[in-house]
């Protein structure tokens, strides 16, 4: 069912509307896998339906859809909810004074302390708004309001050249990482074979944290000399990964021995439930500097940069580093080729 754009004659009450079937929509569509109430998310779906009174109560629910475990809503409804203020101190009344010069405005002073990856996130937040929009307007006669928000020229983002190269560990300081996980000093024996076993899974795969701390038992499957590992990356998609059978053997078994966490999972904490990935973080960190390595980020996320780079050097196949990490894009894949010293040094011999 389609509805006019302008309804009420209240700016506020119609932006409201429409930022509730969005959000609705997005939630529909996006992963689910990690719902712990699923009777209480099909009961907000329902209350957006309905719609909600204030931009207040709304955010609550959203607050609450996150908590849930649809952890990526806040992406899309953030910069939504503010830019509904800022058009309530624009003084709008009616939805058709919003175009593409006044958004501009609203990235240009909102976002000016964010990183580029959060203001990436503001963009594809308005487009994807006012694109339902354009879909689902449409007045008595038939007609429908287009906007056609294209946010190409928007000057906010730094560009490739205001990007940071991630940070990685080299080889003699991934062997000395290794020796550090076998060496360091867990609280006991069960819970360092927990903690081994997720830190070498993500080191020697590649996996984001967010998929080692989801792995379910079942995912783990035996093949040979290796385990085959099913991992969930983002947007829901399915790829497998290895790992050698000698490397997590033994903190497998004995984690195995005493594992009871809810819903299968491979991972929990004491009390079962799943961790968290900032625990994961603050784990690799205290490793790192308990030997010494520094590194601007000393999280999880760089063992993941340190197995794509690594995996880059040794194999000089870009489709496989894009493979292996899930990427998309193979554009997201060649930020890894500016490691390649067998390359680089090629440029010595320039002259």
């Amino acid at each position: 069912m389609r509805y006019p754009l302008d309804f009420e004659n209240s700016f506020e009450k119609t932006f409201l509307f429409w930022l509730c079937r969005f959000v609705r929509n997005k939630i529909t569509n996006l992963s689910n896998r990690q719902v712990s109430d699923k009777d209480r998310l099909a009961q907000i779906i329902q209350e957006l339906v309905v719609g909600f009174e204030s931009i207040e109560s709304l955010k609550k629910t959203m607050k609450e859809v996150r908590n849930i475990g649809i952890n990526s809503i806040h992406v899309y409804y953030l910069p939504l909810e503010k830019l509904f203020y800022f058009m309530k101190d624009f003084g709008a009344s009616s939805m058709k004074e919003i175009d593409e010069e006044i958004l501009s405005d609203f990235l240009a002073s909102q976002t000016a302390s964010l990183s580029d990856a959060t203001k990436k996130n503001y963009r594809i937040a308005l487009l994807g708004f006012f694109g339902y929009i354009d879909k689902q307007n449409e007045e008595e006669n038939g007609t429908a309001y287009r906007y056609g928000i294209e946010l190409k020229n928007w000057g906010g983002l730094a560009g490739k050249s205001g990007t940071k190269l991630p940070s990685f560990l080299n080889k003699d300081e991934v062997a000395k990482f290794i020796k550090a996980i076998a060496d360091y000093p867990f609280k006991n024996k069960n819970i360092g074979a927990r903690n081994r076993l997720i830190i070498k899974t993500i080191l020697y795969t590649g996996i984001r944290v967010g998929e080692a701390i989801t792995i379910h038992k079942k995912d783990f499957i035996k093949d040979g000399e290796a385990y085959i590992i099913q991992v969930r990356g983002k947007g829901n998609k399915p790829r497998v990964v290895m790992i050698k059978e000698k490397i997590i053997k033994e903190d497998l078994s004995d984690w195995l021995d005493i594992c009871n966490c809810e819903e299968n999972l491979l991972f929990c904490n004491q009390k079962g439930t799943k961790l968290t990935q900032s625990y994961i973080s603050r784990l690799v960190e205290q490793i790192l500097l308990s030997v010494g390595l520094r590194k601007e980020k000393n999280g999880a996320h760089m063992l993941r940069h340190t197995f794509a780079t690594l995996l880059y050097q040794n194999s000089h196949d870009l489709i496989l580093v894009q493979e292996s990490l899930g990427h998309s894009d193979i554009n997201t894949s060649r930020i890894y080729t500016h490691f390649d010293k067998s390359q680089l040094s090629r440029t010595t011999d320039i002259f």
